[in-house]
């Protein structure tokens, strides 16, 4: 499926929309400007304009009407926007394939495990009613685990909707030492915030008091933002107009909550965004290439539900890449933990078996490297670690 042809076709009938549109409006205000001028030519000599004279100006209109020719001219605009539309739809049908059921594996799914992924995604998105109704209907009670954790998240992210830190304060003390070792700062972040939401209300003895009280642990290591927040000081109850004045950016609250679901999730061992929507838009982005390969195969009568490889690439997006990939440039397979990257004493990489192959299964006999006149040998390659 070619999305760039698609977007193509589109903006043709577009085109031919606008026009017709535009084609329209010019003929509406082209007739509407004539009439305008014969009525206010029969009213101008009111009085002393005669039935003839009347006839005679409805007479000089129907003339310019019939001269303009409206109808002609909008055939030609309408016929071609016309032409358009029906076509856009049948090359839709020839561009998408409705049926989708041969672009995947048969794969005997774990229907316990696809349903716990299913209550986790409804927990994580915040639908606990729709978690319990679904929990319920499939009838399994311990997918409803994760809904605890998620609710207490999602009651601090609430809070920090409101511009209330407390909930969040009290998370971040209660999980201080996990928060340290992950070398995550969101306790400072949170405590600068609460300083300057008490500084704005003008009160710079109480701004100083939380500052020795909950900003003073982290001088040791971050002297620099202390000193800044320190310096706020001069400015209470008029930060806005002050150097630091990026500091009252409501930016600064959504940065956080984002910040806190990470470290959140991460705590509890779930990944920052749902799995179930991660696979289905890797998925969705995915698709085309397989339906392209599924039509290509099943045209040359060949079967590809029992490759152990697919014959094209699948490019995704980077964020949906976790971890680093290697395709051997000789053998064209995927490094694996039994075939790994291998280091060429040249600087070039290879996969182990394709050395295996070049080399003859000899250690020590030397082989010309494929991408360069060097000669190398099995026994000097070092394996690399994605």
């Amino acid at each position: 499926m070619d999305l760039n042809s698609i977007k193509d076709a589109f903006d043709r009938v577009t085109k031919k929309q606008k026009l017709s549109s535009s084609k329209s409006l010019e003929m509406i205000e082209q007739i509407v400007q004539e009439i305008e001028q014969a009525l206010s030519r029969i009213q101008s000599g009111r009085g002393s304009t005669t039935t003839s004279n009347h006839q005679l100006i409805l007479s000089e209109l129907k003339a310019k009407l019939k001269e303009i020719a409206p109808l002609s001219q909008l055939e030609g605009t309408q016929k071609d926007l016309n032409t358009a539309l029906s076509k856009y739809p049948k090359f839709l049908e020839k561009s998408f394939n409705p049926d989708i059921s041969k672009a995947y594996r048969n794969i005997d799914f774990d229907i316990h495990t696809v349903n716990q992924i299913i209550a986790d995604h409804f927990y994580r998105e915040g639908q606990f009613v729709l978690g319990d109704c679904f929990v319920d209907e499939s009838r399994e009670p311990e997918a409803a685990s994760k809904k605890s954790p998620f609710l207490e998240m999602y009651q601090i992210l609430e809070a920090l909707r409101s511009q209330n830190l407390e909930p969040a304060l009290q998370w971040a003390a209660t999980n201080h030492e996990k928060l340290k070792q992950n070398g995550s700062d969101i306790e400072l972040k949170l405590h600068r915030l609460q300083f300057v939401e008490i500084l704005q209300k003008r009160d710079r003895d109480e701004a100083l008091k939380y500052a020795r009280s909950f900003l003073a642990p982290f001088a040791a290591s971050h002297i620099a933002e202390i000193q800044k927040l320190m310096a706020c000081l001069l400015w209470a109850g008029r930060l806005d107009s002050s150097p630091y004045a990026e500091l009252l950016s409501p930016m600064n609250w959504d940065k956080l909550a984002e910040e806190l679901t990470q470290q959140f999730c991460h705590l509890i061992g779930q990944s920052y965004e749902s799995p179930l929507s991660v696979t289905v838009a890797a998925g969705v982005q995915g698709l085309p290439t397989l339906l392209k390969l599924m039509n290509v195969m099943t045209s040359k009568k060949q079967e590809w539900q029992s490759m152990k490889q697919l014959p094209v690439p699948v490019d995704l997006d980077r964020e949906f890449q976790f971890h680093s990939i290697f395709v051997c440039p000789v053998s064209r397979d995927q490094a694996s933990e039994e075939n790994p990257p291998m280091l060429l004493s040249c600087g070039h990489v290879l996969c182990k078996q394709s050395i295996t192959k070049l080399s003859k299964n000899n250690s020590t006999r030397p082989f010309k490297c494929p991408y360069c006149p060097a000669e190398v040998e099995a026994g000097q390659c070092r394996q690399l670690y994605l």
